[in-house]
């Protein structure tokens, strides 16, 4: 079957929205060639800085023909609905439609044939569209005609379009249409200053060819795989190791089409920066890899950076150019650092006075008091040094004030780390600055320090309460202050340290010195602790833990201590993968079915304790033994929080709760044995619940 060739050569696309658009063009191409009945066999799409290109393999030569029956009006229906019958549907005359019956009436049915249409008239028919409704980020108008600009809308001005459809033996048809001008043909271009001659292609395999020939590499994976492996060559030939970065990896190689990479240096005094510094400049201002001495751990004097040409000098004007602009962007960053070290941490937070935080939660300086304060608070409950967390909690901010942070917002905290430390704080003190920000995503690391533990929940919470205070809470997908990250950041900190904390305390105790009124107050931690719920079920649901046995746990009322949350979690998944676990689960859920649809009938519940001697069966008397010893087994084991054995205990149930629906009957005859077996089965509840509500668990 044909197969589709499509390029759109224009001026360079920004290299952050290459990957979506080729993305973007692969879908919208193959959405609507499906839409249309073309079923395609495989899809490929690629960008280069000044190409998106698309290939489609296994297209059909041809749209299947359609056959489709439309229903008319009733026979002897009025002549202006068969008028509008006959015209919508092309038929002549009534004789040329079938006549349905139906239990309304006989009715007028037209078979209408549609005729496909050659794939390639399909495809002059939706790319130009396409390409005209393009969704790129931003875009732009050009090509002024008649004094007026260009209709096309296109990130960068539209130079080619390459459109090629046919067999593999045979030589293509150009798809014709033209959009904006521009018609499609079999011509492209190669690298923009090495070979920046037109080439004549044909189809896919031809094209990317002659494409490498002409010095563009079109798969951004083969870009990147040249320029790290050629990066890591290069390093290790000299002694050294290159510092990966996936993210600069990706953008670098959007810039260029055939990747040269090469190596410059700088001046050691600029060492004394920080390594992060260093990074930071080098990396934002001129896209460029910095180095690592493997024996030491620190940065060299030394960068990589990519070239998009084989220069004929080997590259040393490149190398030149790149180390005439970082030099002085070095030194900036090292008069920056300099320039911090003289002013102490403390001497900057006065400004946060005039810094508002939130117009509804005061000032930054506010804040910082609410986090000290609530850390001071936390300390004694992770294990921290109450005057060191305190002290941390002071100075955590104060690097958001600094020329560096001002600079490089990427390193707030790390170097907050750094200028504690210069002024002599202590080593927790100057960690917890950086850490506090800590965990900002799943794949973050989770401080462990105490001091550092207790700042970052301080922070965290007191974010938490402070929208929650003043109802900013997170909606649908909006999020704006990041309140589901700070969530989780909470339970990994509480989880990974295996802290002991009663949330609803903490987040009572945040609320202190907001402006909330007593009735709020009370109902805030409440809500928060659900939102919290939430998170630790999304949180589980990603470790492959069931997401209904956090809400049998929370179900139970009072369940504020997350750690011991967790770990109920998983005792109770692990007993329900049991065949215990599992059959005791369906009595359960056959006790509170029964119990439901009796006190519905009734109007009642069937609380209190049943009469022994009511009993007649000996399963009944087994049971409600059971029971007895079960619940004070299992209440035991929770106490000592020993959930294992709290599951074990509950195993037990599993035999007389077996026998008991095998044997009883339920809804006895007499009314007093019917209400005392009722409340039999509500005791199995009621049990049961001293480790979860097994009504929440899913089946």
């Amino acid at each position: 079957m044909p197969d589709l060739l499509l390029e759109l050569f224009s001026e360079e696309i920004p290299a952050r929205m290459q990957a979506k658009a080729a993305d973007d063009l692969r879908r919208l191409v193959t959405d609507k060639l499906v839409a249309e009945g073309l079923v395609y066999e495989g899809a490929k799409a690629f960008a280069t800085p000044r190409r998106l290109a698309l290939t489609v393999h296994g297209i059909p030569a041809r749209q299947p023909d359609l056959k489709t029956e439309r229903r008319g009006p009733k026979v002897g229906g009025p002549d202006a609905a068969v008028q509008g019958f006959l015209k919508a549907t092309g038929l002549k005359s009534l004789d040329e439609a079938k006549i349905q019956r139906d239990p309304k009436g006989d009715f007028y049915i037209a078979l209408i044939e549609k005729a496909g249409r050659d794939a390639i008239d399909v495809l002059a028919e939706i790319l130009p569209v396409i390409i005209r409704t393009f969704p790129w980020p931003k875009s732009m108008r050009w090509g002024a005609r008649s004094g007026k600009p260009g209709s096309l809308s296109w990130v960068r001005p539209l130079h080619a379009i390459t459109a090629t459809f046919g067999l593999e033996t045979e030589e293509p048809d150009v798809v014709k249409f033209s959009v904006d001008g521009i018609e499609t043909g079999q011509t492209t271009y190669g690298h923009r200053f090495i070979a920046p001659a037109a080439i004549s292609v044909r189809r896919f395999e031809d094209y990317e060819a002659k494409l490498k020939a002409a010095k563009v590499i079109l798969d951004p994976q083969a870009r990147k795989d040249i320029i790290f492996a050629d990066a890591k060559e290069l390093t290790f030939a000299q002694g050294f190791e290159l510092v990966e970065d996936q993210a600069l990896l990706d953008e670098v190689s959007g810039l260029v089409e055939w990747p040269v990479v090469m190596m410059g240096s700088f001046e050691p005094e600029y060492l004394a920066i920080p390594d992060e510094v260093i990074r930071a400049t080098i990396r934002n201002n001129q896209k460029c890899f910095v180095v690592r001495d493997p024996k030491t751990g620190k940065l060299t004097n030394k960068f990589v950076l990519t070239a998009n040409i084989e220069a004929a000098d080997g590259g040393k004007v490149i190398v030149a150019g790149n180390e005439r602009v970082i030099r002085p962007r070095l030194s900036d960053a090292k008069f920056f650092y300099e320039t911090d070290l003289k002013t102490k941490l403390e001497d900057r937070l006065p400004k946060f006075e005039q810094i508002v935080f939130h117009e509804k939660l005061g000032t930054q300086a506010a804040r910082i008091k609410r986090i000290e304060r609530l850390a001071a608070e936390i300390a004694p409950l992770v294990g921290a040094d109450v005057a060191k967390a305190t002290r941390a909690a002071h100075l955590a901010k104060a690097d958001l004030l600094t020329e560096v942070v001002g600079e490089f917002p990427e390193v707030q905290g790390l170097m907050g780390k750094y200028y504690a430390l210069a002024q002599g704080e202590d080593a927790s003190v100057a960690a917890a600055c950086e850490e506090h920000y800590k965990p900002q995503g799943p794949a973050d690391r989770v401080p462990t320090d105490p001091v550092s533990v207790a700042v970052a929940l301080a922070d965290k919470i007191d974010t938490l309460a402070g929208f929650w205070a003043i109802d900013e809470k997170p909606t649908g997908s909006k999020d704006p202050y990041a309140l589901r990250r700070a969530a989780l950041g909470v339970i990994r900190l509480i989880a990974e340290n295996a802290l002991r904390l009663s949330l609803t305390k903490v987040a009572a105790s945040a609320l202190v010195g907001l402006s909330v009124r007593a009735a709020e107050a009370q109902k805030l931690p409440s809500d928060l602790l659900a939102f919290f719920a939430d998170r630790l079920k999304v949180q589980l649901r990603e470790q492959g833990a069931r997401h209904d046995l956090v809400d049998a746990v929370f179900a139970l009322g009072g369940q504020d201590d997350l750690l011991m949350i967790v770990r109920r979690v998983e005792a109770l998944g692990k007993f329900l993968e049991s065949d215990d676990g599992k059959n005791l689960l369906a009595g359960i859920k056959r006790a509170s079915n029964i119990l439901g649809i009796e006190e519905k009938k009734d109007k009642r519940s069937f609380d209190g304790a049943p009469d022994a001697a009511l009993y007649s069966l000996d399963e009944e008397k087994a049971l409600a033994k059971a029971i007895g010893e079960v619940k004070a087994e299992a209440s035991a084991a929770v106490a000592r929080e020993d959930f294992a054995a709290a599951m074990s205990a509950m195993a037990k149930l599993r035999p007389p709760v077996d026998a008991f629906f095998e044997k009883v009957r339920v809804n006895d005859d007499d009314a007093k044995v019917r209400e005392n077996r009722l409340k039999l089965l509500n005791e199995i509840r009621s049990a049961t619940r001293a480790v979860a509500d097994f009504s929440k668990i899913q089946d």
